[in-house]
C-alpha cells in the first residue's frame, strides 16, 4: 500500500513552522505526503522527532508501507545479542512512526493500527525472550537444555494480557505479561535452579524491552499480573498457577484470561496451560453474578482514581472516567463472561468482535452493539492523538485551551465540534452500560396479600441464603418476588409452594443473580413452584438449567430428533475426554428436558407432544452416546468385532411416547460375523466384547456423576430375560424368536425400533422383524395370551389411585397390549395404539364403537400419565393436590373442572374395563374360535 494514494486525511498543523521544516526534510515528495508530514509534526513533538531520525528509512519505506513494517519485525529475530536492545528500539521507532502517519492520514483503520504496534510487541517479546533464555542456558543454569532449546524458550512461555492479547495496543501502552514455566521439562532435583534461571531471564527480558536509553525504550514492561505478585517469582511454574487460579482465583483474573494468548515462548506449553484454565474462566453455567463483581471493580478504579462524579471535559480520563474505554471493555467481557461458558463461539479477544458476536447471539441489542462499537473506535482515536503528542502514557483530556486546541487540530476539527461531540460520546456511553451494571429499576409494588410473616422469617435460615452475599442479592429480588407472589390466584399457596422450593436450594447467589438480572423468570419458578412438587425439587436442585431459558432458543420449534442429534454432536465436539462428554451429556439432557416440562406446564405444547419430544430426546442421546461409548471401549478392546451392535428400543421407547421419568427399555444386538475375538491391546472374545460393550452402555446412561443420571435402564425384554445374556447375537436372536418367544415377546417386539447402531444390522433387524410378524397366528389363540396376561398384569399390580393411567383394569397398558396383538394378527406396522386398535375392528374382533372409544381412551390415558409423570414420580392425592396442579391437569384432559375431570375418568376406566372384559372373555378358556 503506497501511503500517497492511501492517505484520505491530514491534521492541521498547530506548529506550522514546525510542521514545515519537518516537512522540508522530505522535499521529493508530493503534496499529500507533505502536508500529513506537516500535519502529524506540527501537532507532535514526538512524531516530529521520529520523523527526523528516520526520515532515511522513510523514503522507501513509503511506497510500500505494509511491507515496510513487516520486513522490520522481520529484523528483531536476526540480532547479534550486542545489537537487540538498540535493534528493537530502532524497529520501535519506524514502526511508531509509519502506524502514526497511517492513521493521521486515514490510511489504516483502527485494528490495523493497533495490530501492527501488537505485532511489534510480540516479535520484541519473542527476540528479548530467547536472547535471555539463551543466556542463561549458556551459563548452564537451565539443566538438560541446550542452545536450541532456547528457540521455544526451553519451557517458558510469555502470555499477553489486557490490550496485547487482544491485538488492541496503544500508541503509549504498557504491555502486561504474565511468564510461566513447564515445570514438567525439569526434574526434582532441578526444579529451583530452573524456576531461578526463568526468573532471572524474566527480568532481562523486561529490562531489554523497558530500560531507557538513549535510542529510547521499546515497551514499558508490567509483570504484576501474575498470581499474587508481591510473593511470587516474576515466573512461575504452570502448575502452581494452575493451582492458585482454582483455589484463589477472582472475577477480575478471570475476566482478564479472556484476551490471554500465547505471545512468545513455548506456544504448545502456553495453550495447554491456557486450556486447563477453561473452568476457571467460563463458568459452565450462565454466570450473572459476576455483573455485581464488575460493577464492584468499577466502583474501585473510580474511588481509587478520584473518577467519580458527573462528567467534565478537562482532565476527563478517557480511559477510566466515566463513559470511557474501560466502560465499553467491561461491558463487553462482563456478558462474555456470563454467557461464554456456554457458547465457546463468544470468547473472543477483541473489543469490537467481542460486541458483534454478543450482537450476533442476541445478548447484546443491535443497535448498542453498533453505537458501543463506533463510540469505541472513537475513543480509542481521540486516545492515541493524547499519546501521539508527547508518547506520555495518558489518558486524560487537555486541561488548558491551548491544548485541546492541539488535540483538534491532530483531529482535524476545531475545538467547539471536538468537545460537542466528546461530550455526547461519553453521555452516550455512560447510560449504555451504567444501566447494564447497576439499573435502576423501578420500585416494586406492595405485595396486596397478607403473606404469612412466619414463612417469610425463616427464608434467612435456608442454605441458599446462609451467605452474607447471597442475602444482599436476594433483598434486592425479594420486593419483586413478593409482589408476584401476591399476584397470583392463591398467592397463601404459591408461598407454601416457593417456599419448598427455596428450602431445597443448596445455594443461592447465582440463581439470584440470575432473578435480578432476569426478573420475568421469578414468575417461571412461581409456576412451577405450585404446579409441579417434583419439578419444583428438581430444578431447586438443578438451577444450572435456567441457562437454557436465558442463553439459547428456549421458544423456539421443537428441533425434532435431527436436530437434537446435531446440537448434542456438536457439544461432544467440544469435550474430548470421555467422562467430561458424560458428563456434558447429562447436562444438555437436563436443560431439554426441563424445556419440555415447561412447554407442557405453560401449554405450549399438548401433553402427547411432549411424550412424543421426550422420546425424541432419549433416542437423539442413545444415537450420539452410543458410537462414543463404542469408540471409548476400543481404545482397550479393540475395534467391534464383525458387523457391530445395534442398540433396539423397546417399550414406550420403541412406541416413541416417553414421560419426564421414563426409564428405557433396551435390547443390544450384535453380530459377529465369523470373527472369534476383537484385535486390541486386551483381545477380547465376541461375546465377552459385546456384553461388557453393553455394560458400558448402562453405565454410561445410568451411573451417577456431577450432572447426575440419565436414565434408568431395563433389559428385561431381552431374549430369556435376566436369565439370557446382556446382550444378544443376531442368529441367536433370529433363532429364539423364531423358535422360543412366547406370544407376549412378540407382542412386545411389535414397538420395538433401532435406536443407534450400523445401518446395514438395523435394516436386517427390521427385516426380520417383520418376517417374524407374517408367521401364522390364530386370533383366538394369541387373544386368549392376551387375555391370561391381563389377569396376571391384574393379580401382580393395583393401582395406586385414579391418576394411574397406566397400570390397571382398563388403563393403558391393557389398551396397549391389545393394539400389540392387532399389529401382530395382521402383520403390519404400529405407528401408535390407534393402529392396533383399528386392525383389531378390521379383524371384527372389536365393533368400530368399541374401537373408537380404546382409541380415545389411549389418548386420553397416555396425556394423563404425561402430565402426573411431570407432578411427581409418587402416587397423586386428590386431597392434597395443589389447586395450580388441579387447574394444570383439568387444562391438559380439556375438562371444565377438577370434579368433571376426576368423573370422566372414573367412567372412561370403567367403560374400557368393560370393552376388553367383553372382548377377551370370549377367548380367555376357548382358544380359538375363529
Amino acid at each position: 500500500m503506497n501511503l500517497s494514494n492511501a492517505t484520505r486525511r491530514v491534521p492541521t498543523p498547530f506548529d506550522t513552522q514546525k510542521g514545515q521544516d519537518v516537512a522540508a526534510l522530505l522535499p521529493e515528495f508530493g503534496p499529500e505526503i507533505s502536508a500529513l508530514i506537516a500535519g502529524a509534526a506540527g501537532c507532535s513533538p514526538y512524531l516530529a522527532g521520529l520523523i527526523e531520525k528516520e526520515q532515511e528509512w522513510l523514503r522507501t519505506a513509503f511506497e510500500d508501507i505494509d511491507k515496510a513494517v513487516a520486513d522490520e519485525l522481520a529484523t528483531t529475530a536476526s540480532h547479534a545479542p550486542d545489537a537487540l536492545a538498540n535493534g528493537l528500539r530502532r524497529s520501535k521507532r519506524r514502526v511508531a512512526v509509519m502506524s502514526a502517519l497511517a492513521d493521521l492520514g486515514g490510511a489504516w483503520p483502527l485494528a490495523r493500527v493497533t495490530g501492527a504496534l501488537t505485532d511489534l510487541a510480540d516479535a520484541a517479546c519473542q527476540a528479548a525472550l530467547k536472547a535471555a533464555v539463551r543466556h542463561q542456558i549458556q551459563r548452564g543454569k537451565l539443566p538438560g537444555m541446550d542452545e536450541g532449546d532456547a528457540e521455544d524458550g526451553a519451557g517458558m512461555a510469555v502470555l499477553a494480557m489486557g490490550k496485547m492479547g487482544a491485538h488492541e495496543l496503544n500508541y503509549s501502552s504498557d504491555i502486561d505479561l504474565i511468564c510461566l514455566f513447564d515445570e514438567t521439562r525439569f526434574d526434582a532435583d532441578t526444579f529451583q535452579q530452573a524456576r531461578s534461571a526463568f526468573s532471572r531471564a524474566t527480568r532481562a527480558m523486561a529490562a531489554t524491552l523497558s530500560e531507557i536509553t538513549a535510542q529510547g525504550y521499546v515497551f514499558r514492561t508490567d509483570l504484576r499480573l501474575r498470581p499474587d505478585p508481591s510473593v511470587t517469582p516474576v515466573c512461575i511454574a504452570m502448575e502452581a498457577a494452575e493451582q492458585y487460579y482454582e483455589s484463589l482465583g477472582r472475577t477480575w483474573e478471570r475476566a482478564a484470561y479472556i484476551k490471554a494468548r500465547v505471545a512468545a515462548g513455548d506456544e504448545t506449553a502456553g495453550n495447554r496451560f491456557l486450556k486447563t484454565l477453561t473452568p476457571f474462566v467460563w463458568r459452565r453455567h450462565l454466570d450473572f453474578a459476576a455483573i455485581q463483581d464488575a460493577h464492584d471493580m468499577r466502583l474501585a478504579i473510580r474511588e481509587h482514581k478520584g473518577l467519580g462524579g458527573p462528567i467534565t471535559l478537562p482532565g476527563h480520563d478517557m480511559k477510566l472516567g466515566r463513559g470511557g474505554i474501560r466502560e465499553i471493555e467491561f461491558f463487553t467481557q462482563t456478558r462474555q463472561l456470563i454467557a461464554g461458558g456456554r457458547d465457546p463461539e463468544l470468547r473472543c479477544r477483541g473489543t469490537l468482535k467481542g460486541l458483534e458476536l454478543l450482537a450476533e447471539k442476541n445478548w447484546v441489542e443491535s443497535d448498542v452493539a453498533e453505537a458501543l462499537s463506533d463510540h469505541y473506535v472513537a475513543h480509542r482515536t481521540v486516545e492515541h492523538r493524547l499519546q501521539m503528542v508527547q508518547d506520555a502514557q495518558t489518558h486524560t483530556l487537555p486541561k488548558t485551551d491551548e491544548n485541546f486546541a492541539r488535540l483538534a487540530a491532530m483531529m482535524a476539527t476545531d475545538v467547539e465540534t471536538l468537545q460537542a461531540d466528546l461530550r455526547r460520546r461519553l453521555a452516550a456511553v455512560h447510560e449504555m452500560t451504567e444501566g447494564f451494571f447497576a439499573p435502576s429499576k423501578p420500585d416494586a409494588p406492595e405485595p396486596q396479600a397478607n403473606l404469612d410473616v412466619s414463612i417469610l422469617n425463616r427464608w434467612v435460615s435456608y442454605p441458599a441464603l446462609r451467605s452474607t452475599r447471597s442475602r444482599q442479592i436476594f433483598d434486592r429480588v425479594k420486593p419483586d418476588l413478593l409482589a408476584r407472589l401476591s399476584g397470583t390466584a392463591r398467592p397463601q399457596d404459591a408461598l407454601i409452594a416457593f417456599d419448598g422450593f427455596l428450602a431445597g436450594l443448596p445455594a443461592g447467589v447465582q440463581l439470584f443473580s440470575l432473578l435480578d438480572a432476569n426478573p420475568q423468570l421469578t414468575d417461571l419458578i412461581i409456576d412451577i413452584s405450585g404446579t409441579s412438587p417434583a419439578l419444583a425439587l428438581y430444578l431447586s436442585r438443578n438451577a444450572g438449567v435456567f441457562d437454557a431459558v436465558i442463553g439459547g432458543d428456549f421458544f423456539s420449534d421443537w428441533p425434532k430428533q435431527a436436530g437434537l442429534e446435531q446440537a448434542l454432536q456438536e457439544e461432544m465436539a467440544r469435550e474430548t475426554d470421555y467422562e467430561l462428554r458424560l458428563d456434558t451429556t447429562r447436562r444438555w439432557h437436563k436443560e431439554w428436558n426441563f424445556r419440555i416440562g415447561v412447554h407442557l406446564l405453560r401449554g405450549l405444547i399438548s401433553a402427547q407432544e411432549a411424550s412424543v419430544q421426550y422420546a425424541d430426546l432419549a433416542r437423539a442421546v442413545l444415537a450420539v452416546l452410543w458410537p462414543i461409548v463404542i469408540d471409548n471401549f476400543a481404545l482397550k478392546h479393540g475395534a467391534a468385532p464383525g458387523r457391530g451392535a445395534v442398540v433396539l428400543g423397546m417399550g414406550s421407547l420403541g412406541g416413541g411416547t416417553l414421560n419426564a421419568g421414563s426409564d428405557l427399555d433396551l435390547i443390544v444386538i450384535y453380530d459377529p460375523l465369523d470373527v472369534e475375538a476383537s484385535g486390541g491391546k486386551k483381545s477380547l472374545a465376541s461375546r465377552v466384547y459385546y456384553a461388557r460393550l453393553t455394560q458400558a452402555l448402562i453405565t454410561a446412561l445410568s451411573a451417577p456423576m456431577a450432572q447426575g443420571k440419565l436414565f434408568e435402564v431395563d433389559m428385561r425384554l431381552r431374549p430369556s430375560g435376566n436369565q439370557g445374556p446382556v446382550a444378544t447375537s443376531w442368529p441367536a436372536f433370529q433363532s429364539y424368536q423364531r423358535d422360543q418367544a412366547w406370544t407376549w415377546e412378540h407382542l412386545a417386539l411389535t414397538r420395538a425400533n433401532v435406536i443407534a447402531g450400523p445401518e446395514a444390522l438395523a435394516r436386517d433387524v427390521a427385516a426380520f422383524k417383520g418376517k417374524v410378524f407374517s408367521m401364522p397366528r390364530k386370533t383366538g389363540d394369541v387373544l386368549k395370551e392376551v387375555a391370561d396376561m391381563r389377569q396376571r398384569l391384574q393379580q401382580a399390580k393395583s393401582p395406586p389411585g385414579l391418576f394411574e393411567a397406566k397400570i390397571g383394569p382398563g388403563r393403558l397398558q391393557e389398551i396397549e397390549l391389545l393394539a400389540q396383538a392387532g399389529a401382530l394378527l395382521t402383520g403390519k406396522p404400529m405407528d401408535g395404539t390407534a393402529d392396533g386398535i383399528a386392525y383389531l375392528a378390521n379383524l371384527g374382533v372389536l365393533s368400530a364403537e368399541q374401537a373408537a372409544d380404546l382409541t380415545a381412551a389411549a389418548a386420553l390415558f397416555l396425556n394423563l400419565h404425561t402430565a402426573v409423570r411431570l407432578l411427581s414420580d409418587q402416587p397423586l392425592d386428590a386431597a392434597t393436590l395443589a389447586p395450580a396442579a388441579q387447574g394444570f391437569l383439568t387444562d391438559v384432559l380439556h375438562c371444565p373442572s377438577f370434579d368433571a375431570f376426576e368423573t370422566k375418568l372414573a367412567e372412561r376406566y370403567q367403560r374400557c374395563d368393560q370393552i376388553l372384559t367383553t372382548v377377551l372373555s370370549v377367548y380367555a378358556t376357548n382358544g380359538d374360535l375363529a
